[in-house]
Formats: C-alpha cells, sequence, structure tokens
C-alpha cells in the first residue's frame, strides 16, 4: 500500500465564509478590489494581536517581548505591534527611523547587525538606543563617535556562543560567524569596553532562528543564561539587559507541525526563578519577528492564464518569485517544497487535480506551487500564498524583469 504524504499544517489561522477565505474579517475577492490590484500582501492584525496575547499568557510575567522589525518593516505593522510589545529591535538606520515613529521609548529599542556605518552607529547613539555591538572594531569605532559628537552611547555585546540553536533554519551562532563576538574573545572586549566612554547595559546571544523543536530552543536557551552569567563576571557593571534572542518558528512544509510553547515557557520560568539572585538588575528580552507576523500574511496573485504542457496543468499568475522569493524557493530551501497554498475564491471544490502555480517572469524558477493538488483552477481566480506575513515584500526583488511591485495593506 502506498504511503500517504504528509501534509501542511491546515491555514485555520484564516476564517472561510461561502468559501471565501477571509483576511481582517474581509473576504478577499473583495478585498482585492478594495486594495485596487493585484497582486497584493495582507497581513490580519487581530492574528497578530492574538499571537501576542498568546505568548503573554504562557511566558512568564517578567519576560520583555521585543519585535525584530526586519521580518516585516511595513510601517502599519510596526506600530500595530509596538503597542502589544516591550520594544522593538531594529537592523538599520530606515528600521530605526520607522522604530522611533511609533513613539516607542529608546530604551526599549535595540540596533544589531554586522556592518554598520558611521552614519548609522552616530543615529542611534544620538537616539539612546541600545546598539549591539558586533564587534571589536564596532567598539571603537563607536567610541570615538561619541567622543566626536559628545553622546554616550548605550551598549550591548552581541555574542557568538560556542553553542547553536540546533535543527534551525538559519544557524546564527557556533562556528565562524559574521554575527558578534566570538564568547572567548569578549572578557578581553569587556575589559576594553570599561575604559571606554560607553554605557554597558548588559548582552545578546541569538543563536538561531525558524525553529519548531520546544527541546532544541530549550536547550539553547539554558545555554544562553549559562553563558551570560559566565560573561558577566567580566562586566563593567551589572547586567541590565540580556537579549536571549527567540529562534521560534512557524511551519512552512508538509510535515511540519506548529512549536509547542508550553515546554518552552515553562523552561524559561525555571530559569527566571533559578538566576534572578544572579542577575536582579537584568531586563530579560525574547525577541520574536517571523512568530508574531509569519502566519498572519497572505500574498495574493491572479491567474491571468492557464496551459497544458505534455500533460502538466501550467496556472500562470501575475505574481511570483520577483515578489516573494521564500515562497518560490529561493531563499535559503535547499530542495524546494511548497508554501500552502489555495484558490481564495474559491477554497474548496473537486475534483482535486495537480497544478503548477507560476509566474510571469522568463525563468523556471519562477514558481508558487509545483504540482500542488487544487479545484479546478480558472482565469481570475485568487492565487493565496499563506505563512507570507514575515521575510516576503522586502526580502524580494522587486525590481527583477520591472514587473510592477505588489502592495502591502494591514486588514
Amino acid at each position: 500500500m502506498k504511503k500517504a504524504l504528509p501534509e501542511h499544517v491546515p491555514m485555520d489561522q484564516f476564517k472561510v465564509i461561502d468559501n471565501c477565505l477571509q483576511v481582517g474579517h474581509v473576504a478577499v475577492d473583495r478585498l482585492a478590489e478594495r486594495v485596487g490590484q493585484t497582486p497584493f500582501y495582507a497581513y490580519d492584525r487581530q492574528l497578530m494581536t492574538d499571537r501576542v496575547a498568546a505568548l503573554r499568557g504562557q511566558f512568564p510575567e517578567d519576560i520583555h517581548l521585543h519585535y525584530a522589525i526586519k521580518s516585516n518593516p511595513m510601517p502599519a505593522v510596526v506600530q500595530h505591534l509596538a503597542g502589544l510589545t516591550d520594544g522593538l529591535d531594529v537592523a538599520s538606520l530606515k528600521e530605526l527611523r520607522v522604530a522611533l515613529d511609533t513613539g516607542t521609548s529608546p530604551r526599549n529599542i535595540s540596533f544589531a547587525g554586522p556592518g554598520k556605518s558611521d552614519a548609522e552607529l552616530k543615529a542611534a547613539a544620538a537616539a539612546g538606543i541600545i546598539i549591539n555591538l558586533e564587534s571589536a572594531g564596532e567598539m571603537e569605532r563607536l567610541a570615538t563617535i561619541c567622543n566626536q559628537s559628545g553622546h554616550r552611547a548605550n551598549v550591548a555585546v552581541r555574542v557568538n556562543p560556542d553553542f547553536e540553536l540546533k535543527t534551525s533554519g538559519m544557524k546564527m551562532a557556533g562556528g565562524p560567524k559574521p554575527f558578534g563576538i566570538d564568547a572567548e574573545e569578549v572578557p578581553a572586549v569587556l575589559k576594553r569596553l570599561g575604559q571606554l566612554d560607553l554605557a554597558f547595559q548588559g548582552f545578546h546571544i541569538f543563536s538561531g532562528s525558524q525553529n519548531l523543536r520546544p527541546d532544541a530552543i530549550i536547550e539553547a536557551q539554558t545555554n544562553t543564561f549559562a553563558l551570560a552569567l559566565k560573561l558577566a563576571d567580566h562586566a563593567p557593571s551589572p547586567v541590565q539587559w540580556l537579549n536571549i534572542g527567540g529562534g521560534f518558528g512557524i511551519p512552512y512544509f508538509p510535515g511540519e507541525q506548529r512549536l509547542d510553547l508550553g515546554p518552552v515557557a515553562d523552561n524559561l520560568a525555571t530559569l527566571l526563578a533559578r538566576h534572578r539572585a544572579d542577575l536582579p538588575e537584568a531586563e530579560i528580552v525574547v525577541e520574536l519577528g517571523r512568530y508574531l507576523v509569519g502566519e498572519a500574511g497572505v500574498y495574493v496573485c491572479e491567474v491571468i492564464d492557464l496551459k497544458k504542457s505534455r500533460g502538466e496543468t501550467y496556472a500562470v499568475t501575475n505574481g511570483g518569485l520577483h515578489h516573494h522569493l521564500a515562497a518560490s524557493g529561493n531563499f535559503g530551501q535547499v530542495i524546494r517544497k511548497n508554501y500552502p497554498v489555495c484558490i481564495g475564491n474559491r477554497v474548496t471544490g473537486d475534483p482535486l487535480t495537480a497544478v503548477n502555480v507560476v509566474g510571469p517572469l522568463c525563468t523556471p524558477l519562477d514558481i508558487l506551487g509545483d504540482k500542488y493538488a487544487l479545484p479546478p483552477v480558472q482565469i481570475g481566480d485568487l492565487i493565496v500564498v499563506f505563512q507570507s506575513g514575515a521575510y516576503g515584500y522586502t526580502a524580494s526583488p522587486h525590481h527583477f524583469l520591472s514587473h510592477p511591485e505588489p502592495v502591502e495593506v494591514l486588514v
């Protein structure tokens, strides 16, 4: 007997009424009319609100929840999440401007990323945010900039630990990395930091992203606290701020399941109780991006042609990899897998047949669904790509082949 193939987790975060997908309580076909064009990205604000509330309900009360803007920097999304979370994390000067525009206190904004320019360092110091130092050289440059400008920067040391977040989609630590200062080099950097006129706040220790295994996240968080305590002995002043990163994943592909938050939350409570006496002044930050917005977003494009080629059906849309690189499989996938997809204006129907959903670009890489089981497709149908709220719009090459750009809406 042939073994059944694993299926996607049901995208039941979105309601279906009269066989039409609802985003932000609006039918997707009506939403397309309201937007005025396809393709577009739509983000459901209530789903973001619900996700933050779920985290609040399970996390210890003294965990500070930050939103990593890089996952989705749309200003309206950032403004919405700024009102729900405890802080924002940026990775560029433009993101810093967006963060400051929300009215979030600079004390609750941090700036991470290798290769910060002098202009970025100067602006961050002037804003009074926390700057995560990625190297000894960056520390020295910042000290010089502050001496010249008269601003005293708030800084944290980003640590490249000697462990990684196992089974993570992207490993950000453990081994040679462009991110952070190798853990074994941090004591010397802290000694030098104590000689400079910079205000030490604490540490940023982030070991990986897109993880669906609670045991892996628990191990990384436990190791993170142990490393922070070890390094705190070398710090020029008590640790005020400890960003332990995030790494929480969402299910994209067949066979993946949603992350079970319960064990992670329980372990955080244990770690806080165990180490509160050791880090009495430290604000403990969990920084999340994809986990807050990824499942709240969809990408919607329109079928403009149907064709057969040697026995296979192709639904050609006006969207594709230039708008949604990750869904095409060209954003880190070794073996291409399908994101969950549906016909938004006709979610269910018979018979299901294998359809290749492709875009208009002159490249065989322009695929949104490879032999995906869908009801009969018609020209004018709206193809919806789920799990598109993070690393979609801004992580895609919009100018490739000079097709029109999509728009974004928060519903």
